[in-house]
């Protein structure tokens, strides 16, 4: 694990150095670096993070909560690191009010999303008045 960080570390900084190289002489060709380098340790962190989530999964099921309400909680930090991707390229390339309108997107869908969960701690609290 430790040789994997090392390796991911090493790319990154490459790649943010290449982009930064870039960036002076061919802005559109060091976003596609910057773009490259995020789905490339995206799709590599997908291989680690399966196993996790079986596991967290199966701790979530003993724990006797609903499914649906575990459906909830992986989709809340799937929408979280999406948004935190997708405004960090936005700012990346100088596009601060994207990054921020994506950013209130993420949260008014973890919102949203959250629903289901706020009405049945309220229902709880209430029966135990």
């Amino acid at each position: 694990m430790v040789e994997n960080t090392f390796t991911t570390a090493v790319f990154c900084v490459v790649s943010a150095i290449l982009a930064v190289l870039l960036r002076r002489y061919v802005h559109e060709q060091s976003l596609f670096i910057s773009l490259a380098a995020c789905v490339t340790v995206t799709g590599s962190v997908i291989g680690l993070v399966v196993p996790m989530l079986d596991e967290i999964h199966c701790i979530l099921l003993d724990s006797g909560l609903s499914e649906s309400y575990i459906s909830i909680v992986f989709k809340a930090a799937a929408i979280c690191i999406i948004t935190q991707i997708a405004s960090d390229l936005c700012r990346d390339s100088g596009e601060t009010a994207i990054a921020s309108a994506a950013e209130l997107w993420g949260r008014g869908a973890v919102t949203f999303l959250s629903l289901p969960l706020i009405k049945a701690l309220i229902s709880r609290i209430s029966g135990m008045l």
